[in-house]
């Protein structure tokens, strides 16, 4: 069964980002903590440019169990998963 979340760190386990809060050091918010690619977050990229953007890719996208529980501690909450690693993830899944 797949898990539907209204994003990829925004889970009632993961408090949503808070853009008062900078990343711890090491973290960075704009790239995937499973593989190091660019995880494309609305949020991130607003938060960067100053101009609104649609609604994330991942409010519509359903995550595979377990998938963001593998997040190391440090980026929970502070970075998304990419899409490449959502898709390798479901179709990892038996």
């Amino acid at each position: 069964m797949t898990r539907r979340t209204p994003g990829n760190y925004h889970t009632p386990l993961s408090p949503a980002p808070r853009p008062d809060i900078a990343a711890p050091a090491g973290t960075d918010p704009t790239r995937c903590p499973l593989c190091g690619g660019d995880n494309r977050c609305a949020l991130e990229i607003e938060r960067a440019t100053g101009q609104p953007q649609p609604p994330c890719w991942c409010v519509d996208t359903a995550f595979p169990p377990g998938l963001l529980d593998a997040l190391p501690p440090e980026a929970q909450g502070v970075a998304c998963v990419c899409a490449d690693c959502v898709r390798a993830a479901a179709q990892r899944r038996p």
